[in-house]
């Protein structure tokens, strides 16, 4: 069932995404007065079709589903003699570079647009985050060193608001790619006498992290780590906590004199602890109490961990923010151009061996991600769709001919040169482009492999 609820959500993904890049083409083509002859979702051999519209447009699915094109009236690919003057003059090659340029480009740019609308509205709908407050810092990490100690709401990131933990690892991830410092403002609740909040600044020093680091968990390896709720226990079930006379309520402070920050931290010093016996310290009804507890000894992927049969909270705090539509848009213009320009930062990195090429990922690995996202909820799907939509614009401007970028080329070149490209040197390129596209497609294949293989 989760293989066909992945391959459905993969589906709709992708054929969303076709759609829309060759509607981009399409439209532009009509608004430019070119014919287009054929509408296809899917390369090969067509397999349905069905022909309407002024220019009787044949709007046809075909048999490979990873792909799409839109068929334009063009003297390089169909016999144009016999057309009446009207019909040449909506011709493909026979337009102007400028509308040429304009009908290849509008593919990406619909996607980029898809992308925007996508994130606008979910910024309009609000889009449930963890707050960016940190749990207790690891000694000798990064932010140890800077000053932070756990407790801190950071608020902005070299002077940029943050107002979730998506926001602020989306600030630092260009500036561990710069290996710059990053200067965040914390706020923190005073549990002194005064109460209110304090405010400070830290920098922080990403110098320390690699571009491979961005693979993994990276703001932990900063020491940068979501706080969780207190250790407070939930519905107890019989086993080691009901014999231990705890109760639901009880707010676990410390166990064998180590403090217990939060209840990660007391699942992690349970499942380290199988058979042995645990001090612990705690508060009920705002009264302190103490209590044996030994851990029943069960055996997890070979390993033996401890267990106690309690319930306990791990969801972090979250916060939920809802913009106006032209706030909302800008900031899906803002996100949808970051990471555009992260993604081509990024490639450049990898060109030049600074990036490991095992980030390229394929259609096993989309599809994986379309199914998680889309049984996480729709915010999520869509999230997924809008960056996705995103890769997939700026994947079609790289200049590799037979991508849209390939052929934008070619155009600047006719401008800079005062004519198009020969027939050879296209025919060319064409080739070297499809041999690489066919390299990049193995490389991914193998990574999503590897992938599967070891996940």
């Amino acid at each position: 069932m989760n293989l066909l609820h992945t391959l459905l959500a993969f589906a709709v993904a992708l054929g969303t995404l076709i759609v829309v890049h060759e509607l981009g083409h399409y439209w532009m083509a009509r608004l430019c007065g070119v014919k287009v002859l054929r509408f296809s979702v899917g390369m090969g051999r067509v397999i349905f079709s069905r022909r309407f519209g002024p220019d009787q447009t044949e709007w046809a699915l075909s048999v490979l589903p990873l792909g799409g094109y839109v068929q334009m009236l063009d003297a390089r690919e169909q016999d144009v003699s016999r057309l009446s003057s009207t019909d040449l003059r909506r011709e493909f090659t026979g337009q102007s570079v400028w509308r040429r340029i304009a009908i290849v480009a509008a593919g990406p740019l619909a996607n980029f647009v898809l992308a925007i609308l996508l994130l606008a509205g979910l910024y309009m709908h609000g889009v449930p985050d963890p707050l960016p407050k940190l749990r207790q810092v690891a000694e000798q990490s990064v932010a140890y060193q800077a000053g932070l100690r756990g407790g801190e709401l950071i608020t902005a990131v070299n002077g940029h608001p943050v107002q979730n933990w998506t926001e602020l690892r989306g600030q630092l991830l260009p500036l561990v790619l710069d290996k710059s410092t990053a200067r965040l403002d914390t706020s923190r609740v005073n549990s002194g006498s005064g109460g209110g909040n304090i405010l400070d600044t830290y920098s922080l020093s990403l110098a320390s992290l690699t571009v491979e680091d961005l693979e993994t968990d990276f703001l932990g390896k900063l020491g940068l780590v979501l706080a969780r709720p207190p250790a407070t226990l939930g519905k107890i079930a019989p086993g080691p906590a009901e014999r231990a006379g705890l109760q639901s309520g009880d707010l676990i402070l410390d166990i064998d004199g180590r403090r217990i920050v939060d209840g990660l931290a007391l699942l992690e010093l349970v499942r380290a602890s199988p058979g042995k016996k645990l001090q612990i310290h705690g508060l009920r009804d705002e009264r302190e109490f103490s209590s044996d507890l030994v851990p029943d000894t069960v055996v997890e992927n070979g390993v033996e961990i401890g267990r106690i049969k309690v319930e306990l909270p791990m969801a972090p705090e979250m916060t939920t923010i809802s913009d106006a539509p032209i706030p909302a848009l800008s900031k899906a213009v803002q996100k949808t151009w970051n990471t555009s320009f992260l993604t081509v930062k990024m490639l450049g990195k990898m060109l030049v061996g600074q990036v490991s090429w095992k980030n390229i990922t394929g259609p096993i690995t989309i599809a994986d991600y379309a199914g998680q996202t889309a049984r996480i909820g729709v915010v999520s799907y869509l999230s997924f769709i809008a960056f996705i939509s995103i890769s997939l614009g700026v994947m079609n401007l790289l200049p590799i001919p037979v991508l849209d970028g390939g052929h934008l080329l070619y155009y600047s070149l006719e401008i800079l040169t005062g004519r198009p490209v020969s027939e050879r040197f296209s025919n060319i390129a064409q080739r070297a482009g499809m041999g690489l596209l066919l390299m990049l497609m193995l490389v991914a294949a193998f990574n999503d492999i590897v992938r599967l293989a070891f996940s």
